[in-house]
């Protein structure tokens, strides 16, 4: 049995709501999670929270879990017409399929909803990170190749 990207986030949800929890490490079939909170505050926060407390990670068991890189401290706010294209998991963020290659969206261009604006890895698997509304990039605000946490601000779109 494998466990999906939703059952992490799944145990996730479940550890935030279990308050008196300050660090757990599961390991099941290959995977292994370990959480940790650093603030004693929730792990999930509302997707207008800035500050991170909680670091998570997941890799297969044996390996080394990175540590989740910090929340954009600096991250601007958002404009009425703009909106957030978030993270919805922690991973390794990428601009393009591949090193060398055209990345999937650049500031200035137009995106459709659904378009792909990046690519979150998670133990080996790509995850496409879809523009939520047509608009134009006005930023990006993850690296390429860096570390982002669940609900990180990736592109911002400014809708039409």
């Amino acid at each position: 049995m494998n466990l999906t990207h939703d059952d992490v986030k799944t145990i996730l949800e479940i550890i935030d709501r279990a308050e008196s929890l300050d660090e757990i490490e599961l390991v099941f079939a290959g995977l292994k999670l370990h959480v940790r909170r650093s603030s004693g505050e929730p792990f999930a926060r509302s997707a207008q929270t800035q500050a991170r407390p909680a670091m998570a990670a997941a890799a297969p068991a044996g390996v080394a879990s990175p540590q989740s890189a910090p929340a954009n401290a600096n991250a601007r706010e958002l404009a009425p017409n703009e909106v957030a294209v978030r993270a919805p998991m922690i991973g390794t963020f990428y601009r393009a399929s591949a090193p060398g290659e055209k990345p999937f969206a650049e500031v200035g261009q137009r995106v459709k909803a659904n378009d792909t604006v990046g690519v979150i890895e998670v133990m080996k698997l790509f995850n496409t990170i879809s523009a939520e509304v047509d608009g134009t990039v006005v930023r990006i605000e993850a690296e390429n190749a860096a570390l982002v946490e669940f609900g990180q601000p990736l592109v911002i779109i400014a809708k039409d």
